[in-house]
């Protein structure tokens, strides 16, 4: 069963996502081999990612082209075939640029209900592409938020985003200085394409930041000051172990990202939620959330 962006987006609510995402974790059957991210010419990067668990396999493949920004064509495009671990057929394919929002913006979600101190906002999303707008989705539906602040470099896209945020049934207003705009809100989510800066001045000591737009050791949406604040006042909180190696923003910090508690560590309780301090969530993929939404999408196949 091949499925569309629409088809695929109907399978995977995003509170529906986080709580399977949550499962996952638990699941020791769980295995993900490392992912391959060759460089293509050009500068673009191929994403090659399996996993699989008792009963399902996957494998992902993505390419991710920034110089498509502006051109009308995606810069994530692919798919997510679905298998069965027990007989070996396809089950279903699933849009790849859909399910990496959603996923994504339901990994954001996970960690914001275990760790933000304040986790009914205001949210203030930076960014306002593609990852932008499912963050606004699911921390309206999910954490209930009632006022979001958007900034973006595209004002038509901060703009758009903020009649979505609207019609979801939130405030929503456009800024123009997101560092301005810090003291107003104990939640934040950076999903830009991460080739510069985007953050500067130090969050709130009750703010839950989710940085999702670098994800290799040259990209980076906060600055050095910015992540070493946390840590010496917060803590800070990794998506997975493959952060050691691709996590720009910690790298380029300075942090001994080896050292940094994962989220399958809060989730399984190895270490305590700390509701002291700023937290700082760092978000840099893992074919695991993509395996959890082919969970979540299977069973309505029957």
């Amino acid at each position: 069963m091949l499925l569309d962006a629409d088809a695929t987006a109907a399978r995977l609510p995003c509170a529906a996502l986080a709580a399977e995402i949550g499962l996952l974790l638990r699941d020791p059957a769980v295995q993900v081999p490392p992912r391959l991210v060759p460089e293509l010419p050009g500068g673009s990067h191929l994403f090659v990612m399996p996993a699989f668990d008792a009963r399902v396999a996957i494998a992902k493949l993505i390419s991710f082209t920034p110089a498509n920004a502006g051109t009308g064509r995606p810069t994530i495009q692919g798919d997510v075939v679905v298998f069965d671990v027990a007989t070996g057929t396809r089950r279903l394919v699933l849009d790849g640029p859909t399910v990496t929002a959603r996923r994504t913006a339901a990994v954001s979600l996970l960690a914001a209900r275990l760790l933000a101190p304040q986790p009914d906002g205001p949210l203030l999303v930076i960014g306002a592409g593609v990852q932008g707008r499912a963050h606004v989705e699911a921390f309206v539906d999910g954490l209930g938020v009632r006022e979001v602040l958007i900034a973006s470099r595209s004002t038509a896209g901060a703009e758009a985003l903020a009649a979505r945020a609207r019609a979801l049934g939130a405030q929503a207003s456009v800024v123009a200085d997101a560092d301005a705009a810090l003291p107003d809100c104990p939640l934040v989510v950076t999903c830009t394409p991460a080739r510069a800066v985007v953050l500067h001045a130090a969050p709130r000591d009750d703010a839950f930041v989710a940085a999702v737009g670098a994800f290799t050791p040259a990209m980076c949406e906060l600055a050095p000051a910015l992540v070493q604040h946390v840590q010496a006042r917060g803590r800070i909180v990794v998506d997975t172990a493959d952060a050691t190696h691709e996590a720009g923003d910690l790298l380029q910090a300075g942090i001994a990202v080896e050292r940094l508690a994962t989220l399958a560590d809060v989730v399984n309780g190895r270490c305590a939620p700390s509701r002291e301090g700023p937290v700082l969530f760092k978000s840099c993929g893992w074919a695991g959330w993509d395996l959890a939404a082919a969970r979540l999408a299977l069973p309505a196949t029957g």
